[in-house]
């Protein structure tokens, strides 16, 4: 079993984690832990961001990417050490590549934390997990946390 465990670096992606290190799994398994740079503009017009300044800003959320699956990694390592982990951090839009990322390693299952935004804020700034489950190659399972479950959205 391919298991591919997108983080952010949030309280929902660590309680994502926890219920993967906590859960028995059969044998067999692996995980890839995957975090996605996504610069965003520190400008409303991205034509006025200038190219110097969106390599900052994905220099910035690429090294961000990588504290959050380095540590999700170490997590794993540490409370479950049978399951054998990879780690990738991967630049662009976090839904797609999640989706393309299942797609081309195999993954068998994505595991990953929701947000619980209001609608307004869904709105604004789009549901990774709600994209993800819809566009995903293969069975997706949302962890809410007590604060997302409460909202009752993701």
């Amino acid at each position: 079993m391919k298991i591919l465990l997108p983080v952010d670096g949030s309280e929902f992606s660590h309680v994502a984690v926890r219920e993967l290190v906590e859960r028995p799994w059969p044998g067999g398994m692996q995980v890839e832990v995957l975090s996605v740079a996504h610069p965003t503009p520190e400008y409303p017009e991205t034509q006025l961001m200038g190219h110097a300044v969106f390599l900052e800003s994905l220099a910035r959320e690429t090294k961000w990417a990588q504290k959050n699956v380095d540590e999700a990694a170490a997590e794993i390592a540490r409370d479950a050490p049978s399951i054998p982990v990879i780690s990738k951090v991967l630049e662009g839009s976090p839904q797609e590549k999640i989706v393309e990322e299942a797609a081309a390693w195999d993954a068998d299952l994505i595991l990953m934390g929701c947000h619980g935004y209001s609608a307004a804020m869904r709105f604004l700034l789009g549901s990774v997990s709600h994209a993800v489950a819809l566009h995903a190659p293969c069975s997706v399972e949302i962890v809410r946390s007590r604060r997302s479950a409460k909202s009752g959205k993701c």
